[in-house]
């Protein structure tokens, strides 16, 4: 026997959380069921997420994160004021570390003007007033001053005291098994769920629930592991908020950087090496042999073929060495050694989607559909900070017609 809602929710990330949000604000009278797999919400990218709202900065134009991030940031940020939520309006500064990196700050700059970010180009002396140990290459860094810090937990869990108050049901320990699509019915590990309309915002696993709808062939999760160092307590380096390099566009990822957080810890990473399965965090936990061997074929064909992915392995190959970690570190912040770097349980997984036709990261959000479904299929990073607009995008259409 199932029980039927008008619209099944299946993962309570972030994304899922406010789509269900976002579903019972315009249908205040319907029946909302949000699954969850694990014991507890926020135990994967949500919940380890860096607790950036990022401003908007990198995206080009034309492109959903574009679109999204600038104003799911200051969403996201409203929602954080208006609960009385952790929130440090922490700003931001993005430096060259390579002599020929000058230029890129005036595209930077130019991608956020056109995304509705505030930033402003700076020299050494006002660098140094916002960030006493950083320096710059070239003597000039770019200022992102409403770059905004959160508690990715604390939202999760503020996000699903007030879903439930409304009379969503998050269903916890519910593992999707199997979709029988001619009668809108999912097979848990709870029971079975009906379904008017379907939302996929599974995450890492995202492509896998597509599939049992019968779309997203030509898509596959590509995971990989971000791991960070922890600055010793003992350290005389103080950083203020955050320092980026600057990123090589030509990858979807940001390089290693320095975080204070929200709790006064400052972090530096993460490193962005391929994972040897979905929840591989550490060590051999997690490993998953037929994903890893995927994995290794794209590495060698991709070391190939692009230059910008040679030049990320070759970088993070380097980086799996405390002592070239540190130095990496010192393009940005000079005086720190390796005695200020300690090891930190932190770590994460970027659910980074492949094209398998193309064997191109796709490096854009995805949005896919099927006959009573909706499928998020690449919600990476900004997707935390994008993801109370990015609810309203779907609703609204934008991505697609929804196939009620």
């Amino acid at each position: 026997m199932s029980t039927k809602f008008d619209f099944v929710i299946v993962g309570a990330g972030i994304m899922g959380l406010a789509m269900a949000r976002e579903l019972r604000k315009r249908h205040p009278s319907s029946s909302i069921a949000l699954l969850e797999k694990e014991n507890a919400l926020g135990k994967h990218a949500s919940g380890r997420n860096s607790g950036v709202l990022h401003s908007g900065i990198y995206y080009p134009a034309g492109s959903l994160k574009a679109k999204l991030c600038a104003e799911g940031a200051r969403e996201m940020a409203a929602y954080c004021e208006e609960h009385h939520l952790a929130l440090k309006r922490s700003g931001k500064v993005i430096l060259p570390v390579e002599p020929d990196q000058d230029s890129q700050i005036e595209i930077l700059l130019s991608r956020a003007t056109a995304n509705g970010a505030q930033a402003y180009i700076i020299d050494q002396a006002e660098l140094t007033k916002i960030e006493p140990f950083a320096v710059s290459c070239t003597g000039r860094a770019l200022h992102s001053p409403n770059t905004a810090l959160v508690n990715p937990l604390e939202i999760l869990n503020h996000l699903e005291q007030s879903l439930q108050s409304t009379g969503v049901l998050i269903s916890k320990n519910t593992r999707v098994e199997d979709v029988h699509m001619s009668d809108s019915l999912l097979k848990t590990t709870q029971g079975e769920f009906g379904y008017g309309y379907l939302f996929n915002t599974a995450g890492v696993f995202a492509d896998v629930i597509a599939k049992k709808f019968g779309i997203a062939q030509k898509y596959s999760i590509l995971p990989f592991r971000g791991s960070y160092y922890q600055l010793s307590e003992k350290s005389k380096i103080h950083i203020n908020s955050l320092i980026y390099p600057v990123p090589d566009l030509r990858v979807p990822f940001l390089g290693v950087h320095f975080m204070r957080t929200i709790d006064n810890h400052t972090y530096m990473g993460p490193s962005a090496t391929p994972a040897l399965g979905r929840e591989n965090y550490k060590h051999l936990n997690g490993v998953n042999l037929i994903e890893a061997s995927s994995i290794a074929k794209f590495i060698g064909q991709q070391y190939l073929k692009a230059a910008g992915f040679r030049r990320l392995v070759r970088q993070e190959a380097r980086r799996m060495l405390k002592r070239n970690f540190a130095k990496d570190a010192q393009k940005m912040v000079p005086q720190i050694t390796n005695e200020d770097l300690v090891s930190s349980s932190k770590a994460g997984i970027r659910a980074q989607l492949l094209d398998l036709d193309k064997q191109e990261l796709v490096m854009d959000f995805l949005v896919e559909h099927a006959d009573h479904s909706t499928h998020i299929l690449n919600a990476v990073s900004p997707g935390f900070t994008s993801s109370l607009r990015f609810a309203r995008y779907v609703l609204d259409g934008e991505a697609g017609a929804l196939r009620w």
